[in-house]
């Protein structure tokens, strides 16, 4: 079943990795999200969810900057993270709401900030992208065997 689920990941970080060239410039590092602990035995979190509560809400983070930067509107993100979703957190209701609150939060975040695209927003969208990949890629070499 991880073996699934980290197939998943790399699909993600191959989505992430393949929307626009590199960019020479440095990714920023971002603090990492710690998810508040639940002391509910039904759900089954794993060492990797902090990880992933940061890639949900790289997601939808990139999500609206994408439709912000582009004419025409794309939804692979919002796929990507339905994707994430289905994999993840099957038959665990919990963590499919943490994550589905980063990714909304990652969205918000910029909806708050930028109205129209800049090159700024151009930046910010290829710095978390970069950002995304890097950790879809560590995610599954540490946790793939």
């Amino acid at each position: 079943m991880i073996h699934r689920r980290l197939i998943n990941l790399l699909a993600i970080c191959a989505a992430l990795s393949a929307a626009f060239p590199a960019f020479a410039q440095p990714a920023a590092t971002a603090p990492e999200v710690q998810a508040p602990r639940d002391g509910d035995d039904a759900e089954r979190p794993t060492p990797y969810d902090d990880q992933l509560s940061r890639l949900a809400e790289i997601l939808g983070s990139i999500h609206y900057l994408r439709n912000l930067c582009n004419t025409g509107k794309e939804d692979s993100w919002r796929a990507d993270m339905q994707q994430l979703l289905d994999t993840e957190t099957k038959d665990e209701p919990k963590r499919k709401e943490k994550l589905t609150a980063s990714f909304n939060r990652g969205y918000r975040s910029f909806a708050s900030v930028y109205t129209d695209c800049t090159p700024q927003a151009i930046v910010a969208e290829e710095r978390y992208r970069n950002e995304g990949a890097t950790l879809a890629t560590e995610i599954t070499a540490r946790f793939g065997n």
